[in-house]
């Protein structure tokens, strides 16, 4: 099996760090390439018996954060996120050193109105807007524009919020939704897997339940409302990214310390496999772990995240 010398180390948890009692929980790849990580406090955190990786970390509410963020220079910046009231599901990066927290769950009131689950902070910590991205969002990208995506699990798509349901969309970063599907997709949603940007598209990676279902990805260009469907050759990949008319794919060994990385390329109407192979990464691999940005693959791998090439 290869080993994770073969892998490009993006960014590790400081020692210093660790010793100090922080945790790195919520991250994110942003649209230019940097890595951003949120820490908190272990005097915050309580442990899942049942929930393994740092997914099963939750913190008391409300709770302070430290926002690492990596830039592709090198340069690290750190930043203090005060008083988060909720615990998110994903964080993004947004235009202008904006901060993007969601939850993934979110539940209609007594009035039928769907509360906020989004909030952006400005970068001096100060709350700038909230509002309702839809409802059980595994998935969860930004892209240069400022525009937020978002692909869907069964519980949001059957649970009457009307984004959701389409399983896809696009919302501007003030929370207006500016794209849905409209019927141009090759089958029905049921879960969102993964996500990359690749300049100005977008790609959605998601899977159908129907018997003549699959998993696709699924490449929305912004600028032209062009959508593209093609059938994944890996069935629920954690990771993707893709450049040009070459992908990587990753799926996990469920909190082990490896992965299948497969390579494809697009030829003619469909992709092909052209190396398929498991490697060993430097830390237990749980959900959440991939996001893909330009041809460039960010995968976490317990607190270490190492970054694989298109």
């Amino acid at each position: 099996m290869p080993t994770v010398s073969e892998l490009q180390k993006a960014w590790r948890l400081p020692a210093a760090d660790r010793w100090a009692g922080w945790r790195p929980l919520w991250w994110t790849a942003g649209p230019t390439g940097e890595l951003a990580v949120l820490l908190v406090h272990r005097r915050h955190l309580r442990r899942s018996r049942h929930v393994k990786g740092w997914v099963g970390w939750r913190p008391d509410l409300p709770f302070d954060g430290v926002l690492v963020t990596r830039r592709t220079d090198g340069s690290v910046e750190r930043r203090l996120v005060t008083d988060i009231p909720e615990h998110p599901s994903h964080i993004a990066l947004l235009p202008g050193s904006r901060l993007l927290m969601a939850s993934g769950r979110t539940f209609r009131d007594d009035a039928g109105l769907w509360p906020p689950n989004a909030v952006v902070r400005s970068p001096e910590d100060h709350q700038e807007s909230s509002f309702c991205i839809g409802d059980d969002i595994p998935v969860l990208t930004t892209d240069r524009g400022g525009s937020i995506w978002t692909a869907y699990g069964d519980e949001g798509i059957y649970g009457g919020h009307p984004e959701s349901a389409a399983g896809l969309a696009g919302w501007s970063a003030d929370g207006q939704a500016t794209w849905v599907p409209r019927g141009r997709l090759p089958d029905a949603p049921l879960e969102g897997c993964t996500s990359a940007t690749e300049g100005d598209r977008v790609w959605l990676v998601w899977y159908s339940g129907t018997s003549r279902g699959g998993t696709f990805l699924t490449r929305i260009t912004p600028s032209t409302d062009e959508v593209t469907s093609w059938r994944s050759p890996v069935a629920a990949p954690d990771g993707f990214a893709v450049r040009g008319s070459r992908a990587v794919l990753t799926k996990r060994d469920h909190n082990r310390r490896s992965i299948e990385v497969v390579r494809a390329e697009l030829v003619g109407t469909g992709w092909s496999v052209t190396d398929r192979r498991r490697i060993r990464v430097p830390g237990r691999v749980v959900m959440r772990c991939g996001q893909g940005r330009d041809g460039s693959l960010r995968l976490r791998a317990g607190d270490t995240w190492v970054r694989i090439d298109a």
